[in-house]
């Protein structure tokens, strides 16, 4: 039997559209991780130098799947302002960022990461919290499914301890420090060390 004839696409016809890359939506809860590392990591208000290098995240979310990344950095302007060097430089490092406010008592960035990760439920592509927050626990786990990659990334000691009972299912958990290498100086943390991460020179 002779195949089948496919007549050639006409001159000068689009060619098909190639599927979109799949990318890996990165969403930082800054209020959160600044508020942890100042209370919880160095009992004081962090120095500029002490905060996370921003980029570095972008970076590791860029690397940890080898994919693009999409950058969202979530900011309460409730005030009527914003930090406008911050989100320049936001913007510099590719950062998308993400500005809200709100007249009512509501925690104006959790909304805003808890609708953006339901959004996310429709829409393929993998995603990598930066959170302690176990306010997005539903959200998270309703991402879960066997065609997603989801991360959370934070301090590992600090994390809201359901998210560890995710993990079972596929929440993957990455240390801000650790794996994202997002300081410039060890931290002084108190922590179980994986062994193959243990350095004796951080101690002598």
């Amino acid at each position: 039997m002779s195949p089948a004839f496919t007549a050639p696409a006409p001159a000068g016809a689009p060619a098909p559209a190639e599927p979109a890359a799949r990318r890996t939506y990165l969403l930082v809860d800054g209020e959160n991780i600044d508020a942890t590392l100042g209370m919880n990591v160095l009992n004081r208000r962090p120095n500029p130098e002490e905060r996370p290098r921003w980029d570095r995240i972008s970076t590791f979310a860029q690397k940890l799947w080898d994919q693009d990344v999409v950058p969202l950095f979530f900011l309460n302007a409730s005030s009527g302002q914003m930090p406008m060097a911050f989100v320049q430089a936001l913007l510099a490092m590719g950062y998308k960022p993400i500005p809200l406010a709100s007249s009512g008592t509501e925690k104006v960035v959790d909304v805003g990461i808890q609708r953006t990760l339901e959004a996310l439920a429709d829409r393929d592509g993998d995603v990598l919290l930066a959170s302690h927050d176990g306010d997005f626990l539903p959200q998270i786990e309703a991402l879960l499914d066997d065609d997603r990659r989801v991360g959370l990334l934070a301090f590992r000691e600090f994390v809201n301890g359901q998210f560890a009972q995710l993990s079972e299912r596929g929440l993957q958990m990455f240390d801000l420090e650790g794996d994202a290498d997002a300081f410039t100086a060890p931290l002084p943390r108190v922590r179980i060390i994986p062994l193959d991460e243990f350095d004796p020179l951080r101690y002598l």
